[in-house]
């Protein structure tokens, strides 16, 4: 076997691991599917700001959380097959959806309405109305 057929198998054998963890974590919890994706989302973005030291204003957790999520559905197309592509790729795009919401709105009140995550800023009192 060359080498690019070694790399092949060894790319195709962290996609199963993966794809098994995934499905043992679903099972295993009492959530549903999506709610996975919506906890993960903000979960990854809120450990990658503690890892680099960023605020969820920066772009770069959001990112993270996006290519992450990105190689999941990627996985996940490599991985499954179902009998019809589009229904797949709805899901994907479902679930890409589902996972970037939070992160995303966390991103946008951070830059632009701060106050209301820090209780600070234009228009609040000391009470925090």
């Amino acid at each position: 076997m060359n080498l690019g057929g070694r790399a092949a198998n060894i790319i195709e054998g962290i996609g199963l691991d993966w794809f098994e963890a995934k499905t043992f974590i679903e099972r295993s919890l009492s959530f549903a599917d999506d709610a996975l994706h919506i906890w993960a989302g903000v979960a990854i973005q809120l450990a990658v700001c503690l890892i680099m030291r960023r605020s969820v204003a920066s772009v770069w957790p959001w990112l993270a959380v996006l290519v992450l999520e990105l190689v999941n559905e990627a996985v996940d197309l490599w991985i499954e097959r179902w009998p019809d592509l589009s229904q797949q790729l709805g899901e994907g795009a479902k679930d890409v959806a589902l996972t970037m919401v939070l992160p995303t709105l966390l991103l946008l009140v951070s830059r632009h309405l701060p106050h209301l995550l820090a209780g600070k800023g234009r228009g609040w009192s000391r009470r925090g109305r």
